[in-house]
């Protein structure tokens, strides 16, 4: 159950952030409008937030789950891997300082948590451009001190390891196919070329948060009887951002 969460609003100077998607430059009205409509869904799903103010230094600051890796136990801060956002995850550990044990990743470590997966007291942490070997086995040392289970995925493409799978609960998955293996088939909903995108979603208590325009993947959600909550996330799709990037969750 989630209870508190932390949000940064997107700068104006965010379209110049870091993107390979190639689909244009973001709109910054409508992305501080599609940031509002995020936190009053959080909102709706009985979460707390503190919502911190742009930081003109890091454009890419309004994806602040990159920057730690939290839970009820320990709140993990992370060192990322690109150098332009080395320093987001300053501001983000002194609000996670007031919350009980809190580690951080040390050089020559990298870790954010895009690449970090969690299905209930099991983490899945991918190895990527953005996290390396180091800063994966720190985590997963941290982590066991606490009583989680680990294991590495290798990210072969793609930005992130949550790029291609989500965790919905329930022993259930959603994924594109190059993550398909991570869970029996059975419990995997494996999603077609044209809602790749789509397999970046957010279980935050009684609902399941998906990216709007979606409809093949938003019947196969139904038909599995999740309360969803439907976001446009097209301004923030064009910086490679989706929906579990914009909050820090505990």
């Amino acid at each position: 159950m989630y209870t508190r969460g932390i949000v940064r609003r997107p700068g104006r100077n965010f379209a110049g952030g870091i993107t390979t998607a190639k689909l244009g430059k973001p709109d910054f009205g409508k992305a501080l409008e599609q940031h509002a409509a995020y936190c009053e869904a959080l909102i709706k799903c009985g979460v707390k937030l503190t919502v911190l103010e742009a930081d003109d230094r890091y454009p890419d600051g309004c994806f602040v789950e990159d920057t730690a890796v939290v839970n009820n136990r320990v709140k993990v801060v992370s060192r990322p891997g690109v150098p332009t956002r080395l320093g987001e995850e300053e501001a983000i550990a002194q609000v996670l300082a007031g919350y009980g044990p809190t580690e951080a990743i040390i050089a020559p470590g990298t870790m954010e948590g895009g690449d970090i997966l969690r299905a209930e007291n099991h983490y899945f942490i991918g190895i990527s451009e953005r996290t390396n070997t180091w800063g994966a086995n720190q985590l997963s040392a941290i982590l066991a001190k606490h009583g989680f289970t680990t294991s590495v995925i290798r990210v072969e493409a793609g930005l992130h390891l949550k790029s291609d799978i989500a965790y919905l609960g329930d022993g259930n998955f959603i994924s594109t196919p190059v993550f398909s293996h991570v869970a029996h088939p059975a419990n995997t909903i494996i999603l077609d070329p044209d809602e790749y995108y789509a397999a970046n979603c957010l279980r935050v208590n009684d609902y399941l948060l998906i990216a709007k325009g979606f409809p093949k993947l938003k019947k196969k959600i139904l038909e599995l009887g999740y309360n969803i909550i439907e976001l446009d996330m097209s301004e923030f799709r064009k910086m490679d951002g989706g929906l579990t990037c914009l909050s820090l969750l505990f």
